[in-house]
């Protein structure tokens, strides 16, 4: 039997994450308790959950790593990533032979780069899949757009969004506003698109007011989405994790809808433990390791930026493996289903992307 693991840890607040796995009363201890303990103390990475497939030769677990995602993004990168690796050590141990980054443990290592140099076990920061899952919703939400949208890509220069760009930029589906913390990566990306004058880059927030449908493909602190940077009506497709809009935007802008990103349905699946999705339902990320090792793929897979070909290998991998699910779900809100005013098309069968 194939064996995999995939790497979580607790988001922004850590006693309800925790509470939810082990148990209400940790959902009584003071979130600085745990903040205090995660930062000072050696805490080895825990089995939080389980996943396998009664119809298919594979299983896995679910590592957390002790670090909410403050620490993540606020600790010294190098101890971060040391933890990980703690992390990875302990996927190994259970026996996987494949292991995926999840949330924020991606970014942390370079999308996986720190890992690369790792031979006792492959590495895959699921990026691909997400990728892939991002431009299909983003296909899916034009169906609700102007005849020529101007789509806002904010992280467009990072892992996914370079690959989600690449994705839209073969075909002509308006104007792509890049956006990024660096110009000079930004418009190294735009120069490599098909037809560079159908973009244009900034690194400020604030233009993204300009676009009917916004994004989100980092979670940096900086891309922070408030409800200045959106114009009426905007649709913003969310593919952060911890994510980037806050819950009050539904009431601050009534008139934005805000679609939840990279949620793919499984069906075939059986998982215990808790990751932030309702039943028979991951993320992309987690999607792309289970489908690699269903595939039986051996060594590492998506490290740093994923290609276009790896998007597309990982949809046929999915149709592949339809029996068992694998294919993008039904839109979901902050994870409840959207108010029937903006209910969403039925998931179309998985394809090839179009030229």
């Amino acid at each position: 039997m194939n064996k995999f693991a995939f790497l979580i840890h607790p988001r922004n607040h850590v006693a309800e994450d925790l509470g939810r796995l082990y148990g209400a009363p940790l959902r009584w201890i003071p979130e600085r308790v745990y903040t205090s303990a995660m930062r000072r103390l050696p805490l080895p990475p825990v089995v939080a959950g389980r996943i396998s497939f009664p119809e298919a030769p594979s299983s896995g677990a679910l590592i957390m790593v002790p670090l909410s995602a403050p620490l993540m993004l606020g600790m010294p990168r190098r101890e971060v990533q040391n933890r990980v690796h703690v992390a990875v050590d302990a996927a190994r141990d259970q026996g996987a032979t494949l292991v995926g980054l999840g949330a924020l443990t991606a970014p942390v290592t370079a999308g996986g780069k720190s890992l690369a140099d790792r031979t006792d076990i492959g590495v895959t920061n699921g990026n691909a899949f997400t990728a892939a899952m991002t431009y299909l919703g983003i296909e899916r939400l034009l169906e609700r757009l102007p005849a020529h949208p101007v789509i806002a890509l904010v992280g467009a220069s990072g892992s996914v969004g370079s690959c989600v760009t690449r994705l839209l930029a073969r075909r002509d589906c308006g104007e792509l506003l890049l956006v990024a913390r660096h110009t000079g990566r930004l418009e190294k990306l735009r120069a490599a698109l098909p037809h560079p004058a159908r973009a244009t880059v900034s690194t400020d927030m604030a233009d993204v007011r300009r676009a009917d449908l916004v994004v989100l493909l980092t979670s940096a602190s900086e891309a922070l989405l408030r409800s200045e940077h959106l114009r009426e009506g905007a649709i913003v497709l969310d593919d952060t994790q911890p994510r980037n809009t806050d819950p009050a935007l539904l009431t601050e802008r009534p008139d934005v809808l805000i679609v939840d990103g990279g949620v793919v349905e499984v069906p075939g699946m059986r998982m215990s433990g808790y990751i932030g999705l309702g039943r028979n339902l991951a993320y992309a990320c987690l999607a792309e390791t289970m489908l690699l090792s269903l595939a039986g793929h051996q060594g590492h897979y998506s490290v740093g930026e994923p290609t276009i070909e790896q998007a597309e290998e990982m949809l046929a991998l999915a149709a592949e493996h339809r029996a068992l699910g694998f294919h993008l779900a039904p839109f979901l809100s902050f994870g409840r289903p959207l108010e029937p005013r903006h209910a969403a098309p039925a998931p179309r069968p998985l394809a090839g992307f179009s030229a």
